[in-house]
């Protein structure tokens, strides 16, 4: 585009053409809108020809239809919200606006962004491009098989617990799970709102970056959003690995490892230190208590936030009901699928009387142990790339795997 060899329409119509042909197969779009895209690509041609440009202007970028965007369908996967048509933009998506970027359409999820490998989406499965007959992993697997498939130049996800990284990881692309607060939350619908952070996911780490450099940023309608400056995450992108420190916990190694899957990380870790990085052996003890924490908090959060769905202001609402309760009821019996009412029905449990304290408070002093861990690591595993940081402070969290210079695999971290 910049050498104009093609247009954003041009590059626009290319990715709905190929989104015609293959969408059908592989289920990873919910919503296109051909004509608001197009709207959006021919403004785009205008800055480029002003030379109003930024990295990103003219880029056909799907999204993850969790974020709320003004006139288009946003469900977040849900029958709950399948006639929901956005009043207003989120963050992400002014950002995105801001710099001329297309929106080229809304991609499928597991629904409320509650599951693994996408087959809990109201609008049926996602297929992984590369097998049919495999899941491109959840939730944010729509995002994940459409840049696989070359339906988009990039996307967006959401990560909650591995949602942006480990559909990355199972349909070969790159995808980041920024610290939370780098991205603001508003505008995107809430699962877990303590946990819930939207990220970027791409064919490379540059484009990454560049996706990053845009959805980063300050917003005051966002109340855990982290005020700092602005920085660039393209800058160390041609710097030398020497001087880097990976820290490898010896937990993620233990038993239930695939041994395809280990064989790939031991590939990584070869090439890390052919190309000049060092490995730090670490030990994360109460990494093994993540996953049962996690279902004791995730749901604890969403079955609050997913009260707000009633029948009554927006949504789903059963055609037939004697009276408000009975509305409430059969609303949410039939606008939410299998495993968000057991999701919410677990929630509901931990916070209730008489269990509150021995599960939902329980369950967040674990989690308070393993931020600990992690912090502990973050501030001794430091690397000749920066100075020594200061201990982190013990509030969660506050500071960045970037600004810290320690890095874990993406491929561990997508287990």
């Amino acid at each position: 585009m910049r050498s104009k060899k093609i247009s954003s329409v041009e590059l626009t119509q290319l990715y709905l053409h190929r989104i015609t042909a293959l969408n059908s197969k592989l289920n990873a779009y919910i919503t296109v809108n051909e004509e608001m895209s197009l709207v959006q690509a021919r403004a785009a041609d205008v800055q480029l020809a002003q030379s109003k440009i930024h990295a990103l202007t003219g880029i056909p970028i799907a999204q993850k239809d969790i974020f709320c965007a003004m006139g288009w369908r946003t469900t977040c996967g849900s029958k709950m919200l399948s006639n929901f048509i956005a009043p207003y933009d989120a963050h992400v998506i002014e950002q995105f606006n801001r710099v001329g970027a297309v929106n080229l359409g809304k991609t499928n999820m597991d629904e409320f962004a509650m599951g693994s490998s996408n087959e809990t989406s109201y609008f049926g499965n996602v297929k992984n491009p590369w097998n049919n007959n495999a899941v491109p992993g959840g939730s944010s697997g729509g995002s994940a098989a459409a840049v696989s498939a070359h339906l988009c130049a990039a996307a967006t996800g959401t990560d909650t617990g591995g949602s942006i990284r480990q559909p990355a990881a199972l349909c070969g692309i790159s995808g980041l799970k920024p610290t939370y607060g780098v991205v603001s939350r508003y505008g995107m619908i809430a699962f877990a709102s303590s946990l819930d952070q939207a990220g970027p996911m791409a064919r490379s780490a540059e484009d990454l970056a560049l996706l990053l450099n845009v959805m980063a940023g300050f917003d005051e309608r966002d109340s855990t959003s982290l005020q700092r400056e602005t920085e660039d995450y393209t800058r160390d992108l041609n710097k030398p690995l020497n001087g880097l420190r990976i820290g490898l916990p010896k937990e993620f190694f233990a038993a239930g490892l695939s041994a395809d899957v280990a064989q790939a990380i031991e590939a990584s870790i070869a090439e890390y230190k052919k190309l000049g990085a060092s490995v730090v052996d670490i030990s994360l003890p109460n990494s093994r208590l993540s996953i049962p924490v996690y279902y004791v908090l995730a749901p604890a959060e969403a079955s609050s936030n997913l009260s707000r769905y009633d029948g009554v202001r927006y949504g789903y609402r059963a055609p037939e009901y004697t009276n408000l309760a009975d509305m409430y009821e059969k609303s949410r019996a039939q606008g939410f699928g299998e495993e968000v009412k057991r999701r919410i029905m677990i929630g509901t449990s931990v916070l209730s009387h008489g269990y509150y304290d021995a599960y939902y408070l329980q369950a967040q002093k674990i989690r308070r142990l393993i931020a600990q861990d992690l912090s502990k690591h973050l501030s001794n595993v430091t690397s000749s790339w920066d100075q020594p940081l200061p201990p982190l402070p013990s509030i969660w969290p506050r500071k960045t795997m970037t600004q810290c210079r320690c890095t874990f695999p993406t491929s561990i971290l997508s287990r």
